[in-house]
Parts: structure tokens; sequence; C-alpha cells
């Protein structure tokens, strides 16, 4: 189903979810002014450092994190929306990394009357010719052995007869060169939770082919908020394939490229202090 057959049949006041309130996350106190959305899929708790830290600045508002437990992209949407009813957050601004950016993206497109920005961090390219260079770049920094091993831990996550938990442990070690000068972030080991990978194996694929026809980029004509991207010039996903598809498609569209920066700039020795200023500043503007 289309996104938007799908949100065409929905009214805003029922088709509720059963869904246990471990969903999310709360930091500092109401109003909820920005929901920071992880990447992956399936790693929840990610950004929890981002929100933990920009509370700590005391811009007078608080931020909720997303946990994403469902298994598909609309049921993920409804999640989110369901998350904001729950809440009483009537708008906010959405920051979402990596596979988050598009789900805020995807968001913000089915309910455009709820979001105030969209902050898109380490975004994936919105075109599928930008795709394979992101596999190209990260090759380019592996030995032969190990792409081939990345390749086949891909394979494997995609397999839900599949086990992955000493998988997903590798996996993480070999795209550590995604980063330029990581820095290890001391609660990131207790702020993520382990997930079903097999389960969310459908998430990604099911996003990449919305973006293969061309429906991904078409969404950009129900975005009505100011949107905002911020990437690394060292991250494997190209900044072009960010900035020039929404630079020709959004009228209000800004985007920043962080010099010595991989794909997560809040664990970037060289980039954190930037990040967070352009974060406070677009949340400030609101």
């Amino acid at each position: 189903m289309a996104l938007f057959q799908w949100r065409q049949g929905r009214s805003r006041s029922g088709g509720h979810m059963d869904m246990c309130d471990k969903n999310y996350r709360l930091y500092g106190n109401a109003p909820y002014k920005l929901a920071v959305i992880h990447g992956g899929p399936g790693a929840p708790g990610s950004v929890a450092t981002i929100a933990r830290r920009l509370v700590s600045m005391e811009l007078g508002f608080g931020v909720i994190e997303s946990l994403q437990t469902q298994n598909s992209v609309v049921e993920l949407i409804e999640e989110l929306h369901e998350i904001f009813e729950k809440n009483n957050i009537e708008k906010t601004v959405l920051l979402g990394h990596s596979w988050g950016a598009w789900l805020a993206w995807l968001y913000a497109a089915a309910y455009p009357e709820q979001v105030n920005k969209l902050i898109l961090v380490g975004c994936g390219p919105f075109e599928p010719s930008y795709a394979p260079s992101i596999d190209q770049t990260r090759k380019s920094r592996l030995s032969a052995e190990q792409a081939a091993e990345m390749d086949a831990i891909f394979a494997a996550l995609n397999d839900p007869g599949t086990p992955d938990e000493d998988a997903r442990s590798r996996l993480a070690m070999l795209t550590n060169v995604d980063n330029y000068a990581p820095i290890v972030i001391p609660t990131d080991e207790e702020d993520c939770i382990e997930t079903d990978g097999p389960a969310l194996g459908n998430i990604f694929p099911e996003t990449a082919r919305m973006r293969a026809s061309g429906e991904l980029l078409v969404l950009s004509e129900h975005i009505c908020c100011p949107v905002v991207a911020v990437h690394g010039d060292y991250d494997p996903h190209p900044a072009e394939g960010v900035r020039l598809p929404l630079s020709e498609r959004l009228h209000n569209f800004h985007f920043y490229l962080l010099p010595r920066c991989g794909h997560s700039p809040w664990k970037e020795q060289y980039a954190m202090k930037a990040f967070y200023k352009i974060v406070a500043k677009e949340l400030i503007q609101e």
C-alpha cells in the first residue's frame, strides 16, 4: 500500500495500536519540543546521548526519544504518532539519524501538521543512483577479507532464520570505518537496547523500494516545514545524495557539511561541538 493510500484511510482519532510504554523515553520537562529518532533500523538507544546533551544545555524544553518497536514502515510511523498523542505533543521538531532521518521524513509527509522542523543527520541518499557508492566507500577502507565478511553479515541479517547476535557485534566493528575520529560515549552501552534483528529485516528494504520507485522523493510535495540536513564529509553516505535532491525540491532547506566528520557527528572528536551548536541554533529559531 502506498504511504498516502494508507494515511487517507486512517482517522486521527482511530485505529490506535496497543503499545508498550517502553517504546519511548522522556528527558527533561514538557514541553517536548524535540523528538530524536534512532537509525539502524534496529539501533534503539543510539541517539540517547543527543537527547541528554541537549537537555543539559537548558534550552527551555524537553526531548522525547522514540525506540521503534514495530516491524513495518507504516507501523513505525503510527507508533511515533501514538507516542506524540500519548504525551499531548501537538507539534515538535524531529531529529533523525541515518535510517531515522528517513523515518522522520516519512512521518513529516504523513502528518505535516505535527512537525515544526526536520533535522536530518547522516541521512541516506534520496536517489538510488547514489546508493552504490556507500558500499564502495566502505570497502575501500577495509581489507578484501573484511569486505567479504561485511557482505556475508549483511546477507545473514536479512535472513530471518539466521541468528545474529555475534553478527551485529562484528558488523558494528566493521562499519566503524563510517567514522573519522570517533570518541567513546560512556553511556552508550547502557543506553542501547537489544532488538530482534531478523524481525526488523524487512524495514530498510521496504524503504529502499520507495527510494527506487521515486516515492521517497515525491513525498517532498507533502513536506511543509523547514528541513535541515547535517552531514559529515567523511560519511560514506554521499552528502550530494541528500543536498542535491532536497535543494531542488524544497523551498526551505539548509545543508551543513561538517569537515573531518563521519556518520555520527555527536561522536566525532572534531565535529561534536559544531554539531551541537548547529542543532541548538536550529531549535532556538523555532
